[in-house]
């Protein structure tokens, strides 16, 4: 098999990657994840948030590599030699295909081509342009096959995908230690070592739990509600996405109607309506901030506002400090608008909207299962308690006409 290489990471310690992992890792569809941010803007409200999707991926192979091992161990002859091959490779592509700044830009308001990051992912692994599928046939021949089918769920044993994608996965498991070790986010955490110990395979070959390991669970859920609460749903990050998105959006209408010229990378992500996987491979991050920057001395006012406030980091729209449910907004947005069109400002551009939604841990979304055959809630009040879904709506405005807005908002709403 070769050599092997050792890569020191800040949360695992020594990732160990076999030399037919590192094929693949050295592939230029591998190593544009080094130039996708894992939490898109978020630095903006933790300076040191700026780790990529190529250190979380790296992460998920290394714990998919510990998962396997120790199940192999003690289910002896459950998992061939191929699938415990093939999982760990599943769980370092499961992020190949996302697009620059992650989830932020996984939309048609940024993408004239537009498809989830799976799909693309899917292309990109079987596209004779790009490196990484020849990299693959060449190591796994009809087992490429396979591996599609482990990181999409059809057609293999679930426990296979589970370990990859589920509500008890390795992804969930690294990037909520990874980002909360950088972002600085002190929520506690969950005992990760006792955690993997205490998954088994079911008779029906799904992965569950203990029920010795019920609080290791509860820690893992509770860190997860937290991150959300504090981290991925932060005001500055959930603002900083509307200006890049609406940025985006106005460049496009600019270009074409003839009044911005655009790179050739941000044309493809922008206009070109048949991006194939081998140029959508060569979009990054850098391109973005680049050119984004570069706008705020456009004269368009709306598209150098936006990048003005991105680049400056100054004269940010401020949160309403007024806590909305989603039929609150509903009642209030228009007389907002009313509001700031009668104080000189443009409600398109200055009444900003960020709703949010994120699904708790819900069981019948396959949740999480002990190996007595009760989903986990049955058997834990605290993960009943936060197992609904998070919502949180909120509504920026200028500044200088915040209290007037909030003084509208406060009297609609009581």
């Amino acid at each position: 098999m070769g050599d092997k290489r050792y890569i020191r990471d800040a949360l695992h310690g020594d990732i160990i990657l076999p030399d037919h992992v590192r094929r693949i890792v050295d592939t230029r569809t591998f190593q544009r994840l080094r130039y996708i941010q894992q939490l898109a803007t978020c630095h903006y409200a933790f300076p040191s948030a700026t780790h990529s999707r190529f250190s979380h991926s790296l992460g998920v192979f290394h714990l998919a590599t510990r998962i396997i091992e120790d199940l192999r161990e003690r289910f002896p002859g459950k998992i061939s030699d191929e699938d415990a091959r093939l999982v760990p490779i599943a769980a370092l592509l499961h992020d190949i295909g996302h697009p620059p700044f992650s989830h932020m830009f996984e939309t048609p308001d940024v993408f004239a081509n537009f498809a989830g990051h799976e799909e693309w992912g899917r292309r990109m692994l079987v596209d004779e342009e790009c490196d990484i599928s020849g990299v693959l046939r060449d190591l796994l021949g009809d087992g490429v096959e396979r591996l599609l089918a482990i990181m999409s769920g059809d057609g293999v044993e679930p426990y296979l995908h589970e370990i990859v994608s589920s509500q008890l996965d390795v992804d969930r498991f690294d990037y909520l230690l990874r980002d909360q070790l950088v972002t600085g986010t002190d929520v506690g955490g969950f005992d990760l070592e006792r955690l993997l110990r205490a998954i088994n395979i079911s008779d029906d070959d799904h992965l569950v739990v203990s029920v010795y390991s019920i609080s290791a669970v509860e820690a893992y859920l509770v860190t997860r509600w937290h991150m959300y609460q504090l981290v991925y749903f932060h005001k500055l990050n959930m603002l900083t996405s509307v200006y890049y998105v609406r940025a985006l959006k106005r460049a496009r209408e600019l270009h074409e109607s003839g009044d911005l010229p655009l790179s050739l990378k941000m044309r493809d992500m922008l206009s070109n309506r048949n991006l194939s996987p081998y140029r959508y491979s060569q979009l990054t991050d850098s391109f973005v901030i680049a050119d984004v920057f570069q706008w705020s001395d456009h004269g368009d006012p709306i598209l150098s506002d936006y990048a003005t406030k991105l680049s400056s980091r100054d004269g940010f729209h401020k949160r309403l400090r007024v806590e909305l449910t989603f039929e609150n907004v509903v009642q209030v947005l228009g007389p907002l608008e009313d509001l700031l069109q009668s104080s000189g400002y443009n409600p398109e551009h200055d009444l900003i909207h960020a709703p949010l939604r994120k699904e708790g841990y819900l069981p019948y979304q396959e949740g999480i299962h002990l190996d007595d055959g009760r989903d986990i809630m049955e058997a834990s009040a605290l993960i009943e308690s936060i197992s609904t879904e998070f919502a949180r709506s909120m509504i920026f405005v200028p500044l200088e006409i915040r209290d007037q807005c909030e003084k509208l908002v406060r009297s609609i709403i009581e």
